[in-house]
């Protein structure tokens, strides 16, 4: 894949509030176009500043760099069929469909529009005009455990996981991994919140974990997650962010984040879109690939042998010596 590029959030933002269609009325009537692409963002929609954002951003960049035009959808009460079929009617090129909680309503409405080719985004499927993109959430949270084990000075951590979920548990099981990787005698605290939406539980759940000594917290939870962010921020304590460099939402707390590079990946294969065809039907990207990494170690300094450490974990797992666990035991 193509290396991270640098995006500009703001960008995004200036186009929501001055309230502009994203589609064709904008265009000058008769514009020809190489691809019409519509995407149906997860759960907790546009403004997360992680998941949706990325994908969002990667769509835009496509529209700035190639001849594309998009439209979007989001859909908070869980009508993603609804919403699908709205995208499908407008004879889209490519439909993507971010989140695993799509997976069923995508695979339903590509075998009812066998024709319709689709995207489906943190989910693997079989049906014919599906391509899947999984990425090692593993390999990139295993890199954040090792940080959070070198800077932690209680040697108490936390994972707050977002709903007890496959894909959430790579994040959860790579961090324990790479923390005892580093420290083999610290202690992880893990908690789901069943909720991707709720910020006063995220708050309450980091709130539990920190009166049990945990000074370094890391969620994997959307708007959850980020109100476990804010209450690390408030007491002091270290956090991570997860899919986007979240160091924006509290910059005094938030030392690393796990890069999930959707942007990358949804410019790379709507370019790829325009240029042909995709050949291939199912994709998972990790460490090797750049499909996840690191965003820069900002608020605490590793010494010389914790960069050296990190250095070679991450040249480990991208040769395979060292295999990062996805499932729990």
């Amino acid at each position: 894949m193509k290396k991270l590029s640098a995006l500009i959030a703001a960008i995004m933002m200036a186009f929501m509030l001055a309230g502009c269609s994203l589609f064709s009325e904008e265009q000058p009537q008769g514009t020809q176009f190489d691809a019409k692409i519509g995407i149906l963002l997860s759960d907790t929609g546009l403004g997360d500043g992680s998941f949706n954002d990325a994908a969002f951003q990667g769509l835009e960049r496509a529209r700035t760099d190639l001849n594309i035009v998009f439209d979007y959808r989001e859909a908070p009460e869980g009508n993603y069929e609804e919403m699908l079929n709205e995208l499908v009617e407008q004879d889209m090129t490519l439909i993507i469909g971010l989140g695993f909680s799509v997976q069923e309503a995508i695979e339903k409405v590509a075998l009812e529009n066998p024709e319709q080719q689709f995207l489906l985004i943190d989910g693997y499927s079989e049906v014919a005009n599906v391509v899947s993109v999984t990425f090692k959430e593993q390999e990139g949270s295993f890199l954040v455990g090792v940080v959070a084990a070198l800077t932690s000075e209680s040697g108490v951590i936390g994972f707050i996981g977002g709903v007890d979920a496959p894909v959430i548990h790579r994040f959860e099981q790579g961090y324990i991994a790479g923390a005892k990787f580093a420290n083999p005698t610290i202690t992880v605290l893990s908690n789901y919140a069943g909720d991707f939406g709720d910020t006063a539980l995220g708050g309450n759940i980091a709130q539990q974990q920190i009166d049990q000594n945990a000074d370094f917290i890391y969620p994997a939870a959307g708007y959850t997650g980020v109100g476990a962010i804010l209450k690390a921020q408030e007491h002091g304590v270290f956090a991570a962010g997860v899919d986007s460099d979240q160091f924006f939402i509290a910059e005094e707390a938030v030392v690393t984040s796990m890069l999930k590079k959707i942007d990358v990946v949804v410019y790379d294969l709507v370019s790829s879109l325009v240029q042909g065809n995709i050949d291939e039907a199912a994709f998972e990207l990790g460490l090797a690939e750049d499909g996840v990494g690191l965003a820069e170690i900002r608020l605490a300094q590793l010494d010389a042998t914790g960069q050296a450490l990190l250095q070679d974990v991450q040249k480990k797992i991208i040769s395979g010596e060292i295999v990062v666990p996805e499932t729990k035991e």
